[in-house]
């Protein structure tokens, strides 16, 4: 296991320097299939046309997301299912299971942003897929919990490094003015990355096994890793030297805490819709879950260019408000009908509320600086979707859930009026200067 998670980290930093080797030695110089003007510099560092959003990169990343996540949907059916069933644990021992990875998740960001800036996006995002894949494929041959749980903490790292790679390299392929479509468009890869991929974990335990289920993951996070190798270099050629870059992007830290107040909202939403549901009488438990994620992807498509029209914290504020008030609803009308309306309601803010907020955080973010400032951002929403389901279920203990999605509402209220005070500062020092 040691041998396999050294040699993927070796592997995943030194492999694109070898491709581009090969490629500088036959002088190959090819343009982009989408644009004339989108050329790769010896196909090593892509440059894309102004205003051009997508190009052959684009299209890449999103792909290679997709498979990523779908291999991470796989984990989340899989997972508990596997420690409670051949390895013989308990509910308490899936939770930590899962909360061992989101743990080390967070821990690493800030590291990898660091090395994303100095290294390049690419090979971080290769050494994370990799990393997925020795995980993957190791874990039907761990027979104990804590053999999952130390794959798990591997997950975590390789997590970290794809995810905040990933966001980071968007921010270098996207235009300035179209930064918040990009978000829109590109957070499509994890939304049906993460939907598909339960299900498909569903049916290859179901009529294969659990070996053949984290193979096909192991599969999966592989061909991302191969899809990377498409995207070329996307970091900026001035960037931070080794030992410049910072590990916490501190502008974005007021931006993050309204990140922090939505991820607490939403986490509450998720971990407790279901049980909600059920206890409002709705047949299938399920349905609120499936409007809520039905109208994410909806409005990300049809609204895409919306968030580059608007002051991002403008946006992001309303957005914040407007899940307090999907949450107002599911804890007011305690009926079927509610539970629908607030899921969709929901939706609609988280739909905007993403986007808005990381064009908020990226505007604040120098070209050398996006690693960190990916890494920052992604560390509260760990913070909020892990903190947020454990606070709200001490409050649903004594509160019950309608009560949880009020204390949740009261935290997105607090979230939306913070942005609109950024807001409003972020004014006065235009109008002073």
């Amino acid at each position: 296991m040691v041998l396999g998670i050294l040699l993927s980290v070796w592997v995943g930093c030194r492999l694109p320097r070898l491709v581009r080797q090969m490629r500088r030695s036959t002088h190959v110089r090819r343009a982009s299939w989408n644009h004339p003007g989108c050329m790769a510099l010896d196909d090593t560092r892509v440059v894309r046309p102004p205003d051009r959003l997508v190009t052959r990169s684009f299209v890449m990343l999103g792909l290679a997301e997709l498979a990523y996540f779908t291999a991470d949907g796989v984990a989340v059916y899989a997972l508990p299912v596997y420690v409670t069933g051949p390895l013989g644990s308990d509910a308490a021992g899936a939770g930590l299971a899962f909360g061992a990875f989101a743990i080390v998740a967070l821990v690493c960001r800030p590291f990898v942003g660091r090395l994303a800036d100095s290294r390049g996006r690419q090979p971080v995002m290769l050494a994370g897929a990799l990393l997925c894949a020795v995980g993957m494929a190791l874990t039907p041959l761990a027979g104990t919990l804590a053999g999952v749980v130390a794959l798990r903490l591997l997950l975590g790292v390789a997590e970290a490094a794809f995810f905040v790679a990933a966001v980071a390299a968007l921010v270098d392929l996207a235009p300035r003015s179209r930064m918040g479509e990009a978000m829109s468009y590109n957070s499509l890869g994890l939304y049906l990355g993460l939907t598909v991929g339960p299900p498909l974990g569903e049916l290859l335990v179901r009529t294969a096994g659990f070996a053949v289920a984290w193979s096909g993951a192991a599969v999966l996070a592989a061909v991302a890793g191969a899809i990377v190798l498409t995207i070329g270099e996307t970091r900026p050629s001035a960037a931070p030297e080794p030992g410049e870059g910072h590990l916490i992007h501190w502008p974005s830290v007021p931006v993050g805490l309204v990140f922090l107040a939505s991820m607490v909202a939403m986490g509450g939403f998720l971990a407790f819709a279901a049980l909600h549901a059920d206890a409002v009488g709705l047949g299938n438990a399920s349905l609120p879950l499936l409007v809520y994620g039905a109208m994410v992807v909806a409005v990300r498509v049809a609204f895409a260019r919306l968030p580059d029209r608007l002051p991002p914290l403008v946006l992001g504020a309303t957005a914040v408000l407007t899940m307090a008030a999907g949450l107002v609803i599911l804890a007011a009308w305690a009926t079927p009908a509610g539970a629908l309306l607030g899921a969709a309601v929901m939706g609609l803010g988280i739909a905007f509320s993403t986007p808005a907020l990381f064009a908020a955080i990226f505007t604040r973010a120098g070209a050398g600086e996006r690693g960190a400032a990916s890494a920052t951002a992604s560390a509260f929403v760990d913070l909020g979707i892990g903190g947020g389901p454990i606070v709200l279920g001490l409050v649903a203990q004594v509160a019950t859930i309608p009560g949880a999605f009020g204390v949740a509402a009261g935290i997105a209220l607090l979230g939306g009026t913070w942005a609109l005070v950024l807001r409003a500062r972020e004014r006065g020092v235009a109008v002073a200067g």
